[in-house]
């Protein structure tokens, strides 16, 4: 699973050719969860400060975070995406 980003000690990633909804997946120590991007429901459980952080992300993010998407599910390069500012 590529890492796309990382920051305060959240690691973003994205599966290639994932089941819909677009979504990314998180770990924040031995927390895991995953987050839709639409529409943020979160799967797991991790800290209410960590999951705002990851919002946040995705809000600086989401066009980019969705184009990313597209290209995992045809199995292409994904590359990485700037942490949160």
């Amino acid at each position: 699973m590529p890492e796309i980003c990382r920051f305060f000690g959240i690691i973003l990633s994205l599966y290639w050719r994932d089941h819909n909804p677009p979504h990314i997946h998180f770990t924040y120590g031995d927390y895991e969860c995953s987050i839709s991007v639409i529409d943020r429901v979160v799967d797991g459980k991790a800290p209410a400060k960590v999951i705002l952080k990851v919002n946040q992300w995705i809000d600086q993010h989401e066009d980019e975070i969705l184009s990313m998407w597209e290209r995992a599910q045809r199995g292409e390069k994904i590359g990485k995406i700037e942490p949160l500012k």
